[in-house]
């Protein structure tokens, strides 16, 4: 009768942990920071804060659904009359070039698209087939 009970203790050890990390998160969620930079047009400055200040719904869905998370975008002056827009977001899932793939692929992403890109400057030092800049990752602190 012992090791039946050691048994069930250790079955529902198991099973309270199994739950934890399944339905309530304790696992921890893998990841990714990225930071990009673009110019920006001064004249266009308004414009992109005024599209920004109501982001179409299903644009936000669709970032959401490409695991994105946590996404800011700054502007500022860096040198004068010189204006570039920093953007920081975080990628949980497992395949950033799909994900991308997809979001690229999305009609109406493609139209925001449409609307932002005009008011952007992309920095000539990109990489090829970036629009935004890539920054790499030289600190972090939690």
């Amino acid at each position: 009768m012992r090791n039946f009970a050691k048994f069930t203790v250790v079955v529902v050890t198991v099973t309270l942990l199994t739950f934890c990390i399944l339905l309530t998160g304790c696992a921890q969620q893998k990841v990714k920071r990225y930071g990009d930079v673009l110019g920006i047009k001064p004249e266009k400055i308004e414009e992109y804060k005024r599209l920004h200040a109501d982001v179409w719904p299903d644009v936000l869905k669709m970032i959401k659904e490409c695991n994105i998370r946590n996404y800011s975008i700054y502007l500022g002056e860096l040198e004068k009359g010189k204006y570039y827009l920093f953007s920081y977001f975080e990628y949980t899932g497992d395949d950033f070039e799909a994900d991308m793939a997809k979001m690229a692929a999305d009609p109406t992403t493609q139209r925001w698209w449409d609307l932002c890109k005009p008011c952007q400057s992309p920095i000539p030092t990109r990489r090829e087939g970036e629009w935004w800049a890539n920054m790499e990752e030289v600190f972090h602190f939690e």
